[in-house]
């Protein structure tokens, strides 16, 4: 066993935290038919990726880990071991997963570049949490702290609330997968013994006739994957199977738990735990070689791709349960998207590539990776998105920081892993997955090789590989082929080109033509290779436009605008008016790209020219007028603060939102009970909802607050005389928090009093409608409005109107 043998022995085999141990690979003779190449052996140079990971090593992680300090997480690990006096925890138990995160990040950071300062602080996080572990090997602070009054989620014994909402396992998954990469960075096996510790504790307590439960949020299976590859030691393989096989048929679809792992064929319930299940079913089923996972997932993943995923390649449509929602239902500006989501499908698709050996894969790894999951992170590194939606009335900011931080310490720890996404190989096959200039030394059947890759993607087509074996040798090398380059944007036939005119991929080799074939969505070259041999490929960077499904219905006369990997929306600053739900282009217009290296850290811009629209007061006639129309990179967006964004870009006049004429609401200043201004901007936005429950569109809420007074106010720009108010509330139920209030009334300021209106027509409280009020006719500067909230629900309003 690996335990026997110095751990200096294990070889790293990358992104997937492989490492074989030397002495036990007779026990480990199973595992993915093809094998990545690790990221520290992939040294990339470009102008597109290498800054964006610098920005993660010298901004983002140091901002992350200030952060969790600032925020509890680390006191949450002294209090827990009596280091630091009180009980005060921080809002969730799943907490602690921050500080393992940024700590699997930093150690790929420390890889790619060491830095001893923090080397040091990580040492001192390890040391805190070491001190926080139960003699046992039990380690979740939320329980050891022994607070008087103990979180609500977390159950009166060990384990009791695992499959809902305890997140012991999820928190030790993430324990095990920064353990590996912290060992695999420095050689220490500080944060790795605390870890197999508490992972033999799990051994021991779960299994069959033991504890028989599974994990309410999946990834422990990953990380247990990860401990049996540095171990060799069989028991964490087979506690991530029976985490897995566990599960079902009694559970709910939200946690995949509704059917055994094996009966289920479908993309279902919250989106992150569902990727990274079905990332710890490829892991599970490449070292057992299990067939019946093989099958559930390849349906799931169908599933997923020909009806259910973003054209950003982002997954989980709703906000209701983080969750995918039904086949084609893919709405945009309450697009959830989650970033997480988009880290998990990177994940996932990546294991079914080394599982299949297929391009597709790599096609929606590319697709997710250039714009859903960039789209996460601001171009500074320290501001977030926790959803990613594909519209935006100018209600959508990146944050600072989120209660639940899980999508920005997700972010520190892929970032740097990103090089181990562009080689994988098998005996003498070499796979040339992304593109991205980089130099990365390879080790194949035939022998040494170094691959020189010098690019401009993702704005140039050009791709020269340089092929240097240490001695002239023959092999496989396999370059993938785009699927957006062969007129097929996305596998499967959710979205198609508008036009299938695209130029053809050519490939040269030394300079001379080649007449390569494909297979899986790869060009296979077969050569006697020598130093100095160079594969040049040009991809055709033409502009397309994108067109859904016609049973995706908020997509429906719309198209999105594509370039090579990347996809575009309209941003506010770019276009007339910072408006851009009002714009239309026609399908034929003429589309230009231009470089601006000046811009967003330097992006390919897109022009057309195109249409807009604005509504007048006391007519329906509307005003149009030709405007030219600027399109920036989806992952670029929302970096010059909030501003109104669309993706999906109407062709037809009926699917624009002509901006509305100018009243006394919209002219008004907000303030309120609630203090963000993206949801106060929601009361005069002018857009009416659909119904109640419409996250279409933006909408103010109060939750989590019950049983109290609130108020909204509208100062206007001038006095008005007004005798009409028209309110429209939000109401979530029967499953979110909000329902429609208790109560309202209505007040007007008069000098320095606020006195009620005297209404001529009595008060009304409903939904899916506007509900109005008439009253005597005052001449004010103000209007406030307030709102008894339900005794056991919040509220919310989605437009308020006032005549």
């Amino acid at each position: 066993m690996c335990s026997k043998i110095s751990f200096n022995k294990i070889v790293a085999i990358g992104f997937l935290g492989s490492m074989v141990c030397a002495g036990s690979l007779s026990a480990q003779q199973k595992d993915y038919p093809i094998q990545p190449v690790p990221f520290t052996k992939v040294h990339v140079n470009d102008k597109f990726w290498q800054p964006k990971m610098e920005v993660n090593a010298n901004v983002t992680i140091p901002y992350v880990l200030e952060q969790c300090k600032l925020n509890g997480r680390v006191d949450n690990f002294l209090r827990a071991a009596k280091l630091e006096p009180g009980d005060k925890m921080s809002e969730y138990p799943f907490d602690d997963t921050d500080i393992y995160k940024v700590i699997e990040g930093a150690s790929y950071a420390m890889q790619v570049q060491k830095n001893p300062k923090l080397d040091m602080y990580v040492d001192t996080l390890i040391k805190i949490i070491g001190a926080a572990q139960e003699p046992d090997g039990y380690l979740y602070t939320f329980r050891t702290v022994n607070a008087k009054k103990p979180h609500e989620w977390i159950g009166e014994k060990r384990w009791q609330n695992e499959e809902v909402l305890s997140h012991e396992l999820y928190n030790a998954g993430h324990l095990y997968e920064a353990a590996v990469a912290h060992y695999q960075a420095t050689g220490k096996r500080t944060l790795l013994n605390i870890a197999l510790k508490n992972a033999d504790l799990l051994t021991r307590v779960f299994g069959w006739g033991k504890i028989e439960e599974y994990p309410g949020h999946q990834i422990v299976e990953t990380g247990l994957t990860k401990l049996y590859r540095v171990t060799g030691n069989k028991k964490y393989l087979d506690l991530a199977k029976f985490f897995l096989d566990v599960r079902g048929p009694k559970g709910e679809s939200y946690n995949q738990a509704d059917k055994k792992v094996t009966d289920q064929h479908e993309a279902e319930g919250h989106a992150v735990r569902a990727a990274y299940m079905y990332t710890g079913m490829a892991d599970v089923a490449a070292l057992t070689g299990n067939q019946h996972y093989l099958h559930a997932i390849d349906d799931i993943w169908k599933d997923a791709v020909d009806k259910k995923i973003y054209i950003t390649g982002g997954i989980g449509a709703t906000g209701n349960g983080e969750a995918f929602g039904d086949a084609y239902d893919l709405p945009n500006m309450s697009a959830y998207a989650e970033t997480c989501a988009a880290i998990a499908n990177v994940y996932w698709n990546s294991r079914m590539f080394l599982l299949h050996g297929d391009a597709k894969y790599v096609d929606i790894l590319e697709r997710t990776l250039y714009n859903g999951l960039l789209s996460g992170v601001s171009l500074s590194g320290n501001r977030f998105f926790y959803p990613n939606v594909l519209s935006s009335m100018g209600t959508n900011q990146r944050s600072a920081w989120f209660s639940c931080a899980c999508c920005i310490s997700n972010m520190t720890r892929f970032l740097p892993s990103v090089p181990g996404y562009v080689y994988a190989h098998d005996k003498n096959d070499l796979y040339v997955n992304l593109f991205m200039s980089n130099s990365s030394d390879i080790t194949l059947t035939a022998g040494k090789i170094n691959i020189v890759q010098t690019t401009e993607y993702p704005w140039k087509g050009k791709v020269a590989i340089a092929v240097n074996p240490a001695k002239a040798t023959t092999f496989n090398l396999r370059v993938r082929i785009p699927g957006w380059a062969l007129n097929k944007p996305i596998p499967g036939g959710l979205y198609t080109y508008m036009n299938q005119n695209q130029q053809p991929v050519t490939i040269t080799v030394n300079g001379k033509a080649l007449a390569y074939t494909t297979e899986k969505g790869y060009a296979v070259i077969t050569r006697h290779w020598k130093k100095g041999d160079v594969v040049t490929m040009n991809l055709p960077m033409e502009t397309e436009k994108v067109i859904a499904n016609k049973l995706v219905k908020a997509d429906v006369n719309r198209f999105a605008l594509q370039r090579g990997p990347i996809v575009y929306c309209l941003e506010g600053p770019d276009n007339r008016d910072s408006t851009v739900q009002n714009i239309t282009v026609d399908k034929m217009a003429v589309t230009n790209a231009s470089y601006k290296a000046d811009m967003l850290n330097g992006i390919e811009v897109i022009t057309a020219e195109g249409k807009s629209t604005k509504r007048q007061l006391n007519t329906d006639k509307l005003i149009e007028s030709d405007q030219p129309v600027t399109a920036i990179p989806y992952y670029a967006w929302a970096n010059r603060g909030p501003s109104e964004m669309t993706v999906w870009i109407p062709y037809e006049a009926s699917a624009s939102m002509p901006k509305p004429a100018p009243t006394i609401a919209s002219t008004s200043k907000l303030s309120g009970s609630i203090k963000s201004s993206r949801m106060l901007k929601a009361l005069n936005d002018q857009y009416d909802p659909q119904n109640s429950n419409d996250h279409s569109m933006p909408y103010l809420h109060w939750w989590p607050k019950q049983n109290s007074t609130e108020y909204v106010q509208y100062d206007f720009d001038k006095s008005h005389t007004v005798s009409e108010s028209q309110v429209y509330w939000y109401d979530d139920k029967p499953f979110g928090g909000c329902a429609i209030p208790k109560a309202y009334k209505l007040y007007y300021k008069k000098g320095e009093e606020w006195l009620p209106v005297k209404e001529t027509t009595p008060y009304t409280i409903a939904k899916d409608a506007y509900n109005t009020l008439t009253f005597e006719p005052v001449e004010t500067t103000a209007l406030k409005m307030e709102v008894v909230l339900p005794v056991d629900n919040s509220a919310g309003i989605h437009e308020w109107k006032v005549k």
